[in-house]
């Protein structure tokens, strides 16, 4: 398979194939792996069983961006089109990223259902996807993913989760995912604003397409509570209390949330918890 990205054969073994993903450092072998995983589990031609895999303490990625703290990160304005231009490039790295959050949470957590694999190979591949609608807009103005320095704020938190699934479905795809839900709308206003209309699409078609990663999270979370007899809606609070002090920003985006398995009784306690309105 040469040519994109791949100068070897992918592994045949579901979890070997997302940890070489997960550890590759080029670009495009980790956007070639991605997608050969979602490939080769709808073919049935992946073993499932699972195998020894080196603990991952940090994701493979290429030398740029610098990552710097959250609070390091130059401020620009998304009224010019350089501040539009590293929006775009923050999104870019949050999707290669979430590349990396599926791929691990298929090894880390081998001893998951069947099923819950499946729906994170295919949650690999649609991240590496709109990684590559991203990475193509920045390339037609004359940018590349790397260009501007980024935070590492989304494998902490994998670091952070690593130790339990419910944990990482709460936190992960139900928390950081989440609130890619609540912020898009506003971000896609501001480039319909600039006539960006190329950018739009893309990031409408990212919208659509995360809400069924939030709503995989909140089906995998609602059955670790089962299989615990966990309430969940208790349960996400107490995470959120443990991990963030209840920190929530609002507005939330309700419809979106709601599409994604979220409760309206989660939406009225997240409103209240940082005074906000959903949309």
């Amino acid at each position: 398979m040469k040519g994109n990205g791949m100068d070897v054969e992918p592994a045949r073994n579901l979890f070997q194939l997302a940890h070489d993903c997960l550890t590759a450092s080029g670009v495009e072998r980790k956007l070639a792996l991605a997608l050969a995983l979602r490939r080769g589990w709808r073919a049935g031609t992946l073993a499932v069983q699972p195998v020894a895999l080196e603990a991952v303490a940090v994701a493979g990625r290429p030398p740029r961006p610098e990552l710097v703290p959250p609070r390091e990160l130059p401020r620009r304005s998304p009224a010019t089109a350089e501040g539009r231009l590293a929006l775009i490039h923050a999104v870019a790295h949050i999707e290669f990223n979430a590349i990396n959050l599926a791929c691990d949470a298929i090894c880390r957590f081998q001893a998951m259902p069947v099923a819950y694999h499946g729906d994170w190979a295919g949650v690999a591949a649609e991240e590496a996807e709109h990684f590559t609608r991203v990475r193509d807009l920045l390339r037609a103005r004359g940018r590349d993913y790397g260009d501007f320095p980024a935070h590492d704020g989304l494998w902490e938190m994998a670091r952070r989760t690593a130790a339990d699934p419910l944990t990482r479905m709460a936190l992960v795809p139900r928390m950081l995912e989440a609130r890619g839900l609540d912020v898009t709308p506003g971000m896609i206003r501001r480039f319909d604003a600039a006539g960006d209309r190329e950018t739009v699409a893309v990031l409408e078609v990212i919208l659509r397409e995360e809400v069924g990663h939030v709503a995989i999270g909140s089906r995998w979370f609602r059955h670790l509570c089962g299989e615990r007899g966990l309430v969940p809606e208790t349960t996400y609070l107490r995470l959120l209390d443990e991990f963030l002090n209840g920190g929530i920003r609002c507005p939330l985006n309700r419809e979106a949330r709601l599409r994604a398995g979220f409760s309206e009784g989660e939406l009225t306690q997240l409103e209240a918890r940082c005074g906000g309105r959903g949309r």
